[in-house]
């Protein structure tokens, strides 16, 4: 039985009492080593944090804001896809973005703006984002490779979203749970994250317990052997 009964409270639990780096050991020993976004994937601000469920969203580099040759009639509309990803935020959701290359913003201020109103859980793009200050003043946790304010209009195009994307080396799926601090953005799957979770608190827990008795002075050797985690 998992101990939280919707993901308001598994969120909850993961902000008060984990963190990241502690459910990136557990993946790791479930055989899933390749979870972690790039390092060079940081929150606009270090003390943000975020949590929720992945809308990923497929971005590709186009060189004009609107293209008559081909084909695609997909290039002939300003940003693509991208208001229909951006409108389709549903809450609890994050907005992850990936595709294109690092020449431009992916996210921004007005992009914050209508998110939030959605009650999305924030943003974690591979790239840039820009209008920094004014996204600061919302406290909205936005993670990318940094600030940069080269416009995304006449470089990028969304071609598609909700569908599985790949982020360097990391799969997302719709629904793939996103958690990220300062430390990095990792993603889990759907198919184990109550196993992943569970084992997370309980580890978080017990080495609280541990410490505990380490503060009172109980050697580390008898720590371990009395709760089996060091």
């Amino acid at each position: 039985m998992a101990l939280w009964k919707d993901d308001d409270a598994l969120f909850g639990i993961a902000k008060q009492e984990l963190f990241p780096a502690l459910v990136g050991d557990v993946l790791d020993k479930l055989g899933l080593l390749q979870q972690f976004l790039p390092p060079s994937i940081k929150p606009l601000d270090s003390k943000m944090v975020v949590i929720g469920r992945a809308m990923p969203v497929l971005e590709a580099d186009v060189y004009g804001e609107k293209i008559d040759e081909g084909s695609n009639a997909l290039l002939r509309k300003p940003f693509g896809l991208m208001f229909e990803a951006l409108d389709s935020l549903q809450r609890n959701e994050i907005y992850v973005c990936s595709g294109a290359s690092p020449r431009y913003a992916l996210w921004g201020g007005l992009m914050t703006t209508r998110a939030s109103r959605l009650g999305a859980a924030g943003a974690v793009v591979n790239g840039y984002t820009r209008d920094t200050n004014e996204v600061l003043r919302f406290n909205y946790p936005i993670f990318g490779m940094g600030t940069y304010a080269q416009d995304q209009g006449p470089r990028g195009k969304v071609l598609d979203y909700r569908i599985p994307i790949l982020f360097d080396q990391t799969i997302i799926k719709p629904g793939d749970i996103i958690y990220g601090d300062l430390d990095g953005v990792i993603v889990i799957p759907q198919e184990v994250e109550t196993e992943a979770f569970t084992k997370a608190i309980e580890k978080c827990r017990g080495e609280q317990r541990v410490k505990e008795a380490l503060e009172k002075g109980m050697s580390s050797k008898e720590a371990f052997e009395t709760f089996g985690i060091m």
